[in-house]
């Protein structure tokens, strides 16, 4: 089976009127939730020096930058990928372990806009970048995920899917487009290890490079047709294990979008489990820096492989740090985008509190990875009291989800930065989105 054409076929036959109204609905909502993550990470350092760059480049006028301005399609999905990915408040799928909003809705969105095209169009799209990403990453994780990113990585794929459709490209030429993007797919996780800005570049490379490719698809510009089985292909060569099962199983009978989970703590999710149930702790108990004695956390593998780190120097290394992740969590009861800052990193009662917060794996939670993101918590107070707590599903997993009002006011809180007129304006428009005729309307607020 040629793995390339397969997914080509189902993203040729998908059209709007295929997709059951409940997964419109709910990718409006990834596209709001991805709106309040761009938005409140444009004006971040890492992305404002990307911009920056972008702007001295130069570039044709076809799609607008959340940081401002208007650049190439390819430029625009480099810096929207960017923006959205900074704050860490961008969603996730469990299986996977992809961020997809961060690189398949600004690769479309740029397309979409440069080329004047539907809302419609624009949700179909993104229904089937998101499909294909999370189908591949599907394929190769967890082995795939301890030196790559698979948002970097497999979410190329997506972008370059989501934009291929947005050109009307040919099976063919969409088989071509997945071969240069598999062939660009790279990330690697080193940059955790001092809290580098590279993760932002991540994911507007991917983004970036997912346009790109399509763009030469349409232009007869070949690529490996057998891309992720081949003996030199995606998986062989970036996973130590593989079901390439995973890529057609189900294919077109369901709609992958909808397993996709949202944060509402911002900071690495695999962290998540561990904040919501020591915020539990927190609203139950309120306990004391003086009477908290030890903290353990227990989880899957990949949670320690990213997140032991007991001494983060910088607010985004903190937000990969489990053992900080769980002191502010306890003695602040709230892990939101206000509360990663230099004055949390240095707080002193924090930084004391860290280094009494134990991590390890637990073989039974780890075995039900990546199905299930789950964590314990056990906390020993001065009195000799022992809390516990337990958790298989973060919040905002399918399992334990969040609502669309409760979407709409993280929306609302991540964008304190523009007014409350723009604020509504972009609401309505994008749960109305189905019945907008330009793109470029979206992004004119």
């Amino acid at each position: 089976m040629d793995l390339s054409r397969e997914l080509a076929k189902y993203s040729q036959e998908l059209t709007y009127e295929k997709i059951p109204p409940e997964v419109v609905e709910f990718t409006k909502l990834c596209i709001l939730d991805y709106f309040g993550s761009a938005i409140a990470g444009s004006n971040k350092v890492p992305v404002q020096m990307i911009s920056e760059l972008v702007k001295e480049m130069g570039g044709s006028e076809q799609a607008s930058l959340f940081t401002g301005g208007k650049s190439s399609a390819i430029n625009a999905a480099l810096v929207n990928g960017a923006a959205s990915h900074v704050v860490e408040l961008d969603d996730i799928h469990k299986g996977s372990i992809i961020h997809a909003a961060t690189v398949v809705i600004p690769a479309a969105l740029a397309v979409a806009q440069w080329k004047k095209l539907s809302g419609k169009e624009l949700i179909t799209a993104i229904v089937i970048g998101y499909e294909v990403c999370f189908r591949i990453g599907e394929a190769v994780s967890p082995s795939h995920y301890y030196y790559w990113h698979n948002t970097a990585t497999c979410g190329t794929f997506g972008a370059a899917i989501a934009a291929a459709k947005l050109l009307h490209l040919t099976e063919d030429e969409m088989v071509f487009a997945l071969g240069n993007a598999g062939t660009q797919a790279a990330g690697l996780w080193e940059f955790i290890v001092d809290g580098a800005m590279t993760k932002q570049l991540h994911s507007g490379k991917a983004a970036m490079n997912g346009v790109l490719a399509a763009l030469l698809a349409h232009k007869g510009f070949t690529g490996p047709r057998k891309i992720l089985e081949g003996d030199r292909g995606f998986f062989k060569a970036m996973s130590d294990q593989y079901d390439a099962s995973k890529i057609t199983e189900g294919l077109g009978k369901e709609f992958k979008i909808l397993e996709n989970s949202f944060k509402i703590h911002a900071s690495c999710r695999h962290t998540h489990h561990a904040i919501d149930l020591l915020i539990e702790i927190f609203q139950e108990r309120r306990p004391t820096f003086e009477e908290i004695e030890s903290i353990t956390v227990k989880s899957y593998k990949a949670a320690i492989d990213i997140t032991d780190n007991d001494d983060p120097t910088t607010e985004y290394a903190a937000k990969f740090s489990l053992q900080f992740c769980s002191a502010l969590a306890i003695l602040t009861g709230s892990a939101g985008l206000a509360d990663f800052n230099e004055s949390t990193l240095w707080d002193s009662q924090i930084r004391q509190l860290l280094k009494k917060v134990h991590v390890s794996i637990d073989p039974h939670i780890n075995a039900n990875y990546p199905e299930q993101w789950g964590a314990t918590v056990e906390v020993v107070l001065a009195n000799g009291e022992t809390i516990h707590k337990q958790s298989d599903f973060p919040k905002g997993d399918p399992e334990n989800a969040v609502t669309a009002e409760e979407l709409i006011d993280k929306f609302t809180n991540m964008t304190n930065e523009i007014s409350d007129i723009k604020k509504q304006q972009i609401i309505r428009d994008i749960l109305a989105l189905e019945f907008i005729e330009s793109a470029e309307s979206v992004m004119a607020n």
